[in-house]
This record gives structure tokens, C-alpha cells and sequence, in this order.
């Protein structure tokens, strides 16, 4: 299974003034990449919850009482808010119930489509940057105390800085060139679009605008091989904007020519060949006196490969070869050091410990696990990199909650005593005790037994019995990792750029007329359209996992089934992995792969759609299935009697029993475990332990299995 995202006993409750929201209570589950998970029930069930917890936008009165949720190798519980915006919108992208919320009323659609992609660009550049230096002269050190010769490291790593210098400067001249080019090239279609729509434009001042553009283009690569046809395309628009008469109805030939010839020499220029930057600055570092742009792009590109690879590369690669083994070595050494380190503080949090102790010795030991982290690992090793924040945040709320307990108590007792006195003495009481909210400390001393368990078996699994390292492959990753990161450093995304993939975007999600609608404002649009422009935004930064947060429940019916097919669409064209947020099990019926289905914040049955839809076991689910519409159903449809309960007091045994008229005794009295029915179907409901009373599945869902399944088998056949 490919999983894209873990979720592990996630707990969170909410401080009000009436006491503690439980809103999520030790959930779990895995997401396989590019599929779709539902997540249903009924408001308050915290599937909402859920949702803002994987992308870090909790209300401020939130409590994390535990869990992790992992997604590349990082549990985003523990990542800092710094990481987190690197991930929030641009890896993991949402979409929320009302596109209004996500939208500003008073900007034009086209500019905030447009103002994320630039946006998360400039982030990006400085990022790169920051990235590119680092791992570099991480590279270098190492080197260094590999070939025991620091200047023949510093001379190596610093002529690869050099030419990437000379490749970035290569390369920001021809993004620049490109960055007109596709402004050139959207600028044509606009007006083509604009004339035919018979609207009001300066022909003659944007023709002779775009005419100096086209002139201003300097780029070497670009001119040496559109120079010819860029001459000609500026004398065409000057001319045809010397000669367009606005009194003319339509384009006149001479116009429409310029305009197309335009269009088609931008599109030419978009679709040559890319130079490859990085072996071409070694080459042009090192020959300054040829002129490389009279060689055709193809085979620059293969000659300044060879060159790249007998006067540098070769032995650059075979010496970082050497560092990286080093490297790895060391790390190796350093965590085997660490295991009986994590085993003995294992037995001091097992015993009695002081806050001054706990302190000391997390820091302590987060310095050493920090010093066994191999820093040329590309991909980052996620239980090192958070194991600080998990020690210091599972020892705060320790001590936190061990000085506070007593204290709550206390609270709880003396307001407990007033209130049955006033009782007791026959007077009329109209306020509540508090409840009080105390957390078990062995359960929080387990969280901080827990991270240093993960830890040593995760150490003891690679010291012990580790995949051995391919020295060369590491270094391939290192220095793809190089250039990709010395390439967005200076990839820029214009206006122009950002406004060509935005129309790109609007045209994907099906909005007609994406031209002359980018210039709209949110209140020109209807709600499903609101909505598509929204998810438009959503995919501006190409997310791996987009949350869907009940994104029809605003429409009615007829662009509800619009949208979905959107979704659906969307997500097998981009690979996407998608959690949708909804109460109404009918609506993710023919879109999810697999179905949570959620009651008072557990999962209480989770399955595949079609072991919810066709082998449903859970009583809650039999009655959110009972009280779903469908075209073909004939029996009355049942409401689920009772409300759920209030989650300030959680229920001592299943939640769902006083709303279930399938309860036993043992429903009120303890919570059931989760069920296996098969590999990939599971329930929490005392009515699949081999003791419990046999109980039939509502007719109305199992006359509804029928028709589905005759559907089913007549599609197959059809």
C-alpha cells in the first residue's frame, strides 16, 4: 500500500466556558495515494476537526491531546508553523463548504487565482536558496574530512558553485525572454478574443507595446533561433496596427494574419528544446571565448555533457562518493552509541522523575539523536528530525497537567459541595458544576515512553539489519537535488506566466469564457461557479491531497452532481488523494474509494464503499444509510431519533446507544473495541462480538443492496 498520510490516535478536545469539547477521540486511519476517502457523519461527529488538524488551522482554544499525523515523514502536529505553510496550500490544498469564505468579494477572480501562484513563487526562490547554500556546504565539510585534503574540497565544491552561478545567470536570462514570450503569446489570444467580442480596445497602442516587446527580447538562445522570424512578426504588427481602422467590423486580414503569426512564433518559442543550464554554465565557465549560442540547443546540450563529465563531474562524483560513505558511517556509528542512551531514559521515565530531570534529559538526548542524523540524506528521516519536539511536547503536557490535576480537583470538589448544599437545603439552583477535566498522567508518561521506543527501533532496525548504502546513488540525489534547487532559486513566475496557467486552471474546472470571465468579481458568479473558481485556487500550487470539506451541501442538487463529477475528474487526471467531508453518505456513493464513518469524534465503522454501501454493520451507519434518498427507494425514509450527545460528558460505553434501538446493557457501560470483519472492513458495535443476540440489517437498507447490486451486475454485463 502506498500511503500518502497516516493518521495515529489523534485525540483533540476545545476549551469552552462550560468545560472540555472531546471533539476527536483516538481516531486512526491510512490514506493509499491517489484515492479518495470519505469521511461521513453528522455535525459534531468531528470529521471538520479532523480535517483542520491535518492542515494546521485549528481555532486558537484547540487542544492536541495526542497523536501524530504523518505525512512525508514528518508528523504535522510537531512541525513548526514555518514548515507547516510550506505544506498548507501548496502539498495539502481545501476547499471549503462556502467558496464565499475562501474568496474576497472585492478582487477580481483572475487576481486571486494568480496572487497564490506568485506568492508561494517568491517563498519558494528564497527557500531554494537557502537550500542550495546548505546542503552544499554540508557536501563540502564532509568531502573535506573524507579525503582528508579541505582544499581540494573547497576547490571542487566551489568551482560547482561557480558555474551554477553561471548556469542561473544563463538561465535568468532566458526565463526572462521566455516570461515575454508568454505574455506576447496571451496578450494575441486576448486581443483576438476581445476584437471578436467587438469590445472596446487601443488596437493600435497594444499591437505597437507588444511590437517593443518583441524587440526587447535579448536572450542569446532565444535570438539565435527566432531571430529572423521576430523581425519579421514586429514589422507585421507595426504595420497592421499603422493600418487597423476601428470604424472596420471584424479583422481584417492583415490583422488577423499578425495576430495569429504572433501567437503561432510565441507557441514555437515555448515548445523549442530547453538548453540544460547547469552542464551548459561549466561549459561556457570554462571556453569564454566561443560562442555557444551559434551551436544548435540539441547539441550544446549533449557536448557540454561530455565536457561536464571528463574535466569535472567524474571525479566531483567519485570523491563526494567518498563523503557520502563517510557520512553515513558516522551517522551509523552514532546511532547504535544512541540506543542504550534512549533505553536507559526509557527506565527513568518509567520510574519517578522531576520536571528539572525530564528537562535535562531530553535535551540532553535530543542533542545526541540530532548528532546521528546524516545530513547528505535528502529525504529526511522524520522520527530524528521531530523526536525534540516530541519529547518536549509530551513533558510539558505532563508536568502541565500533574500541577493542574490537584488543582481541578479541588475546584470540582468545593463547587460539587456548594451545589449539593444549596440543594440540600431546599433552595433553587440554577448553575452547573463545571465539569472538571483531568487527564490520566500515565497515559502522558506513555506518550513520552512512546517516542523513545518509536525511536530505538527505528535506530536498531538500521544499525542492526539496514539496507546497505549505494554511494553513488546518494550522490546522483544530491546533486539533482542541487540543481533543482539552484533552478527555482531563479524561476520566477511573472504576471504573465501566472495568468496563462490561471486561465489554464478556470478552463479545467469548467468555467466557459475563462478570458473575459478572469476580469469578473465573486458576486458575477453563481455559487457553483463560485465554487469551481475556488477549486481552481486549489490547485494553483498542484497539491498531492485536497480536502474536501463539504463542498456541495451550499449548491442545490443538480451542480452538486456537477461539481462532484469535477472532483472526480480532477482527481484521476492529477493523481490526486482526496478526503472528502460530507453527512450525506448518498453523495459520495459512486466517488469514494474508502469510508470513514464517524460518530461523537471516533470512527465507528471503516471500510471500503463497498463494504459500507453493501455489508454496512454498524447501527450508525445503518441509520445514516436508512435516512439517505434515493430515485428508486418506496419505503418511508427513517430519521435517526435523539440528538448526539454533548461531548463536554462523554458517555461512558458506545455513544450511539441512546439512540440506538438495537442497544444491550453493555452498550451503556463500555466502549466497544473496533471489530475486524475482514481485511479491509472493521466496526466498533458489540453486535459483532459471538456473544451478542443476532440481529437483521433494517429491510429498507437490504431491499436497497438488492437494487444496487442488480444495477451493478447489469453494468458489468452491459
Amino acid at each position: 500500500m502506498d500511503k500518502i498520510l497516516e493518521l495515529n490516535n489523534l485525540r483533540i478536545s476545545f476549551r469552552t466556558n462550560n468545560g472540555t469539547v472531546k471533539a476527536v477521540r483516538d481516531i486512526s486511519f491510512n490514506m493509499e495515494r491517489g484515492k479518495t476517502l470519505a469521511i461521513v457523519g453528522e455535525s459534531g461527529s468531528g470529521k471538520s476537526v479532523t480535517s483542520k488538524a491535518i492542515l494546521g488551522i485549528l481555532a486558537g482554544n484547540s487542544i492536541i491531546e495526542g497523536g501524530e499525523i504523518i505525512y512525508d515523514g514528518k508528523d504535522l502536529l510537531k512541525i513548526s508553523e514555518e514548515d507547516m505553510c510550506k505544506i498548507r496550500g501548496d502539498k495539502i490544498a481545501m476547499i471549503f463548504q462556502d467558496p464565499l469564505s475562501s474568496l474576497n468579494p472585492i478582487v477580481k477572480i483572475g487576481k486571486q487565482i494568480t496572487e497564490a501562484m506568485m506568492l508561494k513563487n517568491k517563498a519558494g526562490r528564497k527557500a531554494a536558496k537557502r537550500e542550495f547554500n546548505g546542503t552544499l556546504a554540508t557536501l563540502r565539510q564532509a568531502m573535506g574530512k573524507a579525503i582528508g585534503d579541505e582544499k581540494k574540497a573547497a576547490e571542487l565544491c566551489g568551482i560547482f558553485d561557480k558555474f551554477c552561478i553561471q548556469a542561473n545567470r544563463l538561465e535568468i536570462s532566458y526565463n526572462n525572454a521566455m516570461a515575454q514570450i508568454k505574455g506576447v503569446e496571451e496578450a494575441m489570444a486576448d486581443i483576438k478574443f476581445l476584437l471578436s467580442k467587438k469590445q472596446k480596445l487601443d488596437v493600435k497602442g497594444q499591437l505597437r507595446q507588444h511590437a517593443k516587446t518583441l524587440q526587447s527580447l535579448k536572450d542569446p538562445f532565444v535570438l539565435a533561433v527566432f531571430g529572423k522570424r521576430i523581425e519579421q512578426q514586429v514589422e507585421a504588427l507595426q504595420n497592421a496596427a499603422a493600418s487597423y481602422d476601428r470604424r472596420e467590423e471584424g479583422l481584417s486580414e492583415e490583422m488577423a494574419a499578425a495576430l495569429e503569426g504572433t501567437f503561432q512564433l510565441a507557441v514555437d518559442m515555448a515548445e523549442q528544446e530547453r538548453p540544460d543550464f547547469f552542464r551548459i554554465g561549466y561549459y561556457s565557465m570554462m571556453n569564454p571565448g566561443e560562442d555557444i549560442h551559434a551551436i544548435p540547443v540539441s547539441e550544446l546540450n549533449e557536448k557540454s555533457l561530455a565536457y561536464l563529465k571528463a574535466n569535472f563531474m567524474d571525479e566531483f562524483i567519485s570523491l563526494a562518493e567518498k563523503a557520502v560513505e563517510l557520512s553515513h558511517q558516522e551517522s551509523m556509528a552514532a546511532k547504535a552509541a544512541v540506543l542504550s542512551k534512549l533505553a536507559e531514559a526509557k527506565t527513568v521515565f518509567e520510574g519517578d522523575f522531576t520536571k528539572n530531570i525530564a528537562n535535562k534529559l531530553a535535551s540532553s538526548l535530543s542533542r545526541e539523536v540530532e548528532a546521528t542524523i546524516d545530513r547528505l540524506e535528502i529525504n529526511k528521516d522524520g522520527i530524528a528530525y521531530t523526536f525534540r519536539t516530541s519529547m518536549v511536547s509530551g513533558i510539558n503536557r505532563y508536568f502541565h497537567y500533574k500541577e493542574r490535576n490537584p488543582k481541578e480537583e479541588a475546584r470540582f470538589a468545593k463547587q460539587t459541595k456548594k451545589h449539593d448544599a444549596q440543594v440540600a437545603r431546599g433552595k433553587k439552583v440554577d448553575w452547573k458544576v463545571v465539569p472538571k477535566v483531568v487527564f490520566d498522567l500515565e497515559e502522558l508518561r506513555a506518550v513520552i515512553i512512546k517516542a523513545l521506543d518509536q525511536l530505538h527501533g527505528h535506530y536498531a532496525a538500521q544499525v542492526h539489519g539496514g539496507e546497505a548504502l549505494d554511494a553513488n546513488g546518494r550522490v546522483i540525489e544530491i546533486i539533482d537535488y542541487l540543481k533543482d534547487r539552484a533552478s527555482k532559486a531563479v524561476y520566477k513566475v511573472t504576471h504573465s506566466m501566472a495568468k496563462d496557467k490561471a486561465i489554464k486552471l478556470m478552463e479545467e474546472v469548467g468555467i466557459s469564457e475563462p478570458r473575459m470571465r478572469y476580469n469578473q468579481y465573486p458576486f458575477e458568479f453563481s455559487g457553483g461557479m463560485r465554487q469551481r473558481i475556488v477549486i481552481a485556487i486549489a490547485l494553483s500550487a498542484d497539491p498531492e491531497i485536497l480536502i474536501c470539506d463539504e463542498p456541495t451541501t451550499a449548491l442545490d442538487v443538480t451542480i452538486q452532481a456537477q461539481i462532484l463529477e469535477l472532483i472526480n475528474r480532477l482527481k484521476k487526471e492529477r493523481n490526486l488523494s482526496v478526503i472528502f467531508i460530507t453527512h450525506d453518505l448518498g453523495v459520495v456513493a459512486n466517488m469514494a474509494d474508502d469510508i470513514a464513518v464517524m460518530y461523537a469524534g471516533k470512527i465507528v465503522e471503516y471500510g471500503t464503499a463497498d463494504d459500507v454501501f453493501y455489508d454496512p454493520r454498524h447501527p450508525y451507519t445503518w441509520a445514516l444509510l436508512s435516512s439517505m434518498p434515493d430515485l428508486d427507494t418506496k419505503e418511508k425514509l427513517d430519521a435517526i431519533p435523539g440528538t448526539p450527545p454533548n461531548m463536554i460528558y462523554p458517555p461512558v460505553g458506545d455513544a450511539f446507544a441512546d439512540r440506538n434501538k438495537y442497544a444491550m446493557e453493555i452498550d451503556f457501560e463500555q466502549q466497544p473495541p473496533m471489530f475486524e470483519i475482514s481485511e479491509t472492513h472493521k466496526a466498533a458495535t458489540w453486535l459483532l462480538h459471538p456473544d451478542a443476540p443476532k440481529v437483521e440489517v433494517p429491510t429498507i437498507i437490504t431491499n436497497r443492496i438488492e437494487r444496487m447490486m442488480k444495477k451493478a451486475g447489469g453494468a458489468d454485463n452491459g
